[in-house]
């Protein structure tokens, strides 16, 4: 009977210890790459997941924020997808500008299913704002202007021609009735902010991107926003920014942040991976990221993540037909 029970702890211990042996901790370099220049919102979601890691002790050392700019996000997935393909230390920011290029093909002979989708950690409403001199008090007044010419007013994104940023703008106004989608001026950057210098220098008449990108410009008072994409008003500091519906312009943008990584990296490591992403959204650390910065829930499951970005592939790949960017 003795003899029996000491083989069965022996097994139970050899088994625990395979167990924590199996168990994946990143080491040595553990890196996010912001698919894009500092300042935008890829780099904000990587350099702010990273600092509040590190506050709640979640991985050992410093994660690494590498900026990877180029064609929209396409030059940091064919990099994971050709040359990090297993590497389990390593996540990549990406939003809905990513699956926006991944439905409009923009990155060749690649798509959604070549990568390991982790998860988000909230969503980031679309603006659009103007330099405080601008002669465009309202979203209305601008979109009047492209009514009468679609080329009256440039617009400054971070994201390539027809990425997110770009769309949004289409978006708005196809439902404020503007005729010749395709000929409203859109000149892509490298960043949000990038973007944002030239509107309020007066190269540019208007910017469009994300309510996190565009804080340091408000609080500055060099931006006034015309309008936020969203069903409802910010919480908050944001609450006085009026909606585009509100302005009688049916239009939203949602765009949420969240991560992808190598498709080859090891199921143990997206395991760590979707598990930190969740204790790092249940924490107060983040939700008063999220406050800061005008982020609204948005965390899906790691099953209903990946659901989601296929569904939003399928979607943003439709009304880029319907309004003449896709055949």
């Amino acid at each position: 009977m003795l003899k029996n029970t000491l083989k069965l702890l022996t097994t139970t211990a050899l088994a625990l210890t395979a167990t924590m042996t199996l168990a994946f901790e990143p080491s040595g370099k553990i890196e996010c790459i912001a698919p894009a220049d500092p300042g935008g919102g890829w780099d904000f979601t990587c350099r702010s997941v990273a600092t509040v890691m590190e506050e709640l002790g979640m991985i050992k050392g410093a994660m690494q924020t590498t900026n990877m700019a180029g064609a929209g996000g396409g030059v940091a997935f064919a990099h994971v997808v050709s040359k990090r393909k297993d590497d389990s230390n390593l996540i990549v920011a990406a939003s809905t500008a990513t699956t926006t290029r991944l439905a409009q093909r923009q990155f060749p002979g690649m798509n959604a299913g070549m990568v390991k989708w982790v998860g988000a950690l909230g969503a980031d409403y679309g603006v659009i704002g103007v330099g405080k001199d601008s002669k465009f008090q309202n979203l209305n007044q601008l979109m009047d202007a492209l009514k009468a010419d679609p080329r009256s007013a440039k617009f400054a994104g971070g994201s390539a021609n027809g990425g997110w940023d770009h769309l949004k703008v289409l978006i708005a106004a196809q439902a404020a009735g503007v005729k010749n989608l395709p000929k409203i001026a859109y000149l892509s950057y490298n960043n949000g902010g990038e973007a944002m210098t030239q509107v309020i220098g007066g190269h540019v008449d208007a910017f469009t991107g994300d309510i996190s990108e565009a804080i340091g410009f408000i609080e500055s008072g060099d931006m006034r926003i015309l309008a936020v994409l969203s069903e409802e008003r910010l919480p908050g500091k944001f609450s006085n920014i009026p909606t585009a519906k509100e302005q009688g312009i049916d239009a939203l943008g949602p765009n949420w942040r969240g991560f992808y990584m190598p498709a080859g990296a090891s199921q143990e490591a997206q395991q760590f991976w979707v598990d930190s992403i969740d204790k790092l959204y249940a924490s107060q650390e983040w939700k008063d990221v999220m406050v800061k910065n005008g982020l609204i829930p948005f965390h899906p499951s790691k099953d209903e993540f990946e659901s989601f970005v296929l569904k939003q592939v399928n979607s943003i790949e439709q009304l880029s037909k319907d309004i003449g960017l896709l055949r």
